[in-house]
């Protein structure tokens, strides 16, 4: 069959960089001989318009210049058609493609659009929310909401917002629920993980994989605050094995575990983030599994 791309641009000009990026698209993909076609993104994240253009000219790939937040919307929006996705990473974090080892350079990135394969990956809903990387109750959740009222985005102002929360950082109450066991636990942030990292190569996950049919879930009980950052450094060098519940539970710092489906009751009403998004919160949240959602291009394995 042959390829149709529709590349999904934001229409926020005045860049040079965005400039030559579109120059390097349009020369690129001319170069290849492939129709494509530029589409802006939107703010709202309605991309309802594509379904139709997507079946009437038989297009096959729609390739996303942006970031995690927009990644999840369009893939949202489109994952029940059979298109393959491709990621220009051009956000603040890049989680997906990151753990995809989708290049950041965008010549590189769009480079593995002509040459690379299309795998299917893992998404999970949460209630009747989307989300296709990572999604966290708590700390991290806290931290995305006061990032998103910044007007300069990038990893100095999350870093400058995760050291302000840190000083602030009280653990939150939760009662977790797998299958026919459950447990309390008083934890500074539970990260539900499909991606390996919150992005920024930020690992929290280590032992995630895009399409195992498993959450990674991360629980950070709580600790005195000064081991804090150095529990968290051992999840994200690897150092923290998986681990079946029953496992000293009490006695670890950071539990991690994999789990098709979990429920986790919000009795203190800790801050959501899907994506690096920040959410309405919830009493509780259903966790589960949309196997196989979607085709990605990435590299091959």
């Amino acid at each position: 069959m042959e390829r149709k791309i529709v590349y999904l641009v934001n229409p926020v000009s005045g860049t040079s960089r965005k400039e030559s990026l579109l120059k390097l698209i349009n020369r690129e993909t001319s170069a290849q001989g492939i129709p494509f076609e530029i589409v802006h993104t939107n703010a709202g994240g309605h991309y309802g318009f594509l379904h139709e253009k997507i079946i009437r000219e038989k297009i096959t790939d729609v390739v996303i210049i942006g970031g995690d937040g927009t990644v999840n919307q369009v893939t949202q929006a489109l994952y029940d058609l059979p298109v393959h996705f491709g990621i220009i990473p051009v956000g603040s974090g890049n989680g997906l493609a990151l753990a995809a080892r989708i290049p950041t350079k965008p010549a590189q990135a769009l480079a593995l659009i002509f040459a690379g394969k299309a795998a299917f990956i893992d998404a999970f809903k949460v209630n009747d929310q989307y989300s296709c990387m990572l999604s966290g109750i708590g700390f991290d959740a806290q931290v995305a909401h006061d990032f998103a009222t910044k007007a300069s985005r990038g990893l100095l102002t999350y870093t400058q917002q995760s050291i302000i929360n840190y000083f602030k950082a009280t653990p939150y109450q939760f009662e977790i629920k797998i299958d026919n066991f459950s447990f309390f636990s008083d934890a500074f942030f539970i990260s539900i993980a499909n991606s390996n990292q919150f992005g920024n190569n930020f690992t929290i996950a280590p032992k995630a994989s895009l399409n195992d049919g498993l959450l990674d879930i991360v629980v950070v009980q709580k600790m005195n605050k000064a081991r804090l950052p150095f529990a968290i450094l051992n999840q994200i060098r690897g150092n923290n094995k998986l681990q079946q519940l029953v496992e000293d539970m009490n006695r670890k710092n950071i539990l991690y575990f994999q789990t098709p489906s979990i429920t986790i009751r919000n009795i203190k009403h800790a801050p959501l983030h899907i994506d690096g998004e920040p959410r309405e919160t919830a009493d509780e949240f259903r966790i589960t599994m949309l196997p196989n959602c979607f085709k990605l291009i990435q590299p091959e394995k």
